[in-house]
């Protein structure tokens, strides 16, 4: 049995009321981001993904990098299985992977590390090659483009099936395999003021860009507790036909937060 701390669930508490008074008109995630001290955010991005996603990955990335926001850079690869399995985190950065995860639910499962100043400090997203009766082309992109657009910080613009023409709804619509006008405008937005360090890996070395002032390399100094490796799910806080969030604390003060696409059933 599950045993929370009164401190746990005051915090799941604030996130659920958080999450409850997400405007899906401009599908932010909470009002969850990356801190940064100017924009554009160049954002490290591992891959490890296998040949057969490459193509949905690096299109995905593109279309988002159509925004203001964001420009995304390669931090290397590694494709092993292990790996893509485990799809470890890494601070102030991205990683992509796909494995066959067992048909346990999920289609694609994207995590956030919110750091003790409620900033996004990495993230990951995944996809269930376990489910290889569903993924045509055209699903490939949508979800593995919904996956990132969660790590970014955005919602869903819907969650009852219908198509918005972006990969960030829950329909089948062939339209719906890329970020739309909409979504650029609510990146924008949520980006249009700056703060005062980067929580992403703004390093030009390859070393962690840390938060809240920290810049020790990863899973070193003020960084050993932040690096996640694969972090806890902890407790379902939302659920409905299309997706669950989960939410686990970290040791530093901040949350782990996971956002499930549920696979729909054959």
């Amino acid at each position: 049995m599950l045993h929370i701390s009164k401190a746990m669930m005051a915090l799941l508490g604030l996130v659920v009321m958080t999450y409850a008074g997400t405007s899906l008109a401009d599908n932010t995630w909470a009002n969850y981001h990356w801190a940064r001290t100017s924009n554009p955010v160049t954002l490290k991005v591992i891959d490890s993904t296998t040949s057969s996603w490459d193509t949905s990955r690096i299109d995905a990335l593109n279309m988002w990098a159509v925004s203001e926001v964001f420009d995304f850079e390669d931090s290397g690869a590694n494709e092993s299985r292990k790996i893509r399995k485990r799809c470890p985190l890494a601070d102030g950065q991205m990683r992509i992977c796909n494995a066959a995860y067992g048909q346990n639910g999920w289609l694609g499962l994207a995590t956030i590390g919110i750091d003790n100043q409620g900033h996004i400090d990495q993230g990951s997203a995944k996809m269930n090659d376990s489910y290889d009766w569903y993924w045509t082309t055209e699903e490939k992109n949508h979800v593995m483009c919904q996956e990132i657009g969660h790590v970014l910080g955005l919602d869903h613009t819907s969650e009852d099936g219908s198509s918005q023409g972006t990969c960030m709804d829950y329909s089948n619509d062939t339209n719906s395999q890329w970020p739309n006008a909409h979504d650029y405008e609510t990146l924008a937005s949520m980006y249009a003021h700056l703060d005062s360090y980067n929580s992403y890996d703004s390093s030009t070395d390859g070393g962690g860009g840390g938060g809240g002032g920290c810049n020790a390399p990863p899973g070193k100094g003020c960084n050993k507790a932040r690096t996640a490796g694969t972090p806890p799910m902890g407790v379902r806080v939302h659920s409905n036909a299309h997706e669950e969030i989960w939410v686990a604390s970290r040791r530093d003060g901040g949350l782990w937060i996971h956002h499930i696409r549920l696979a729909p059933k054959q």
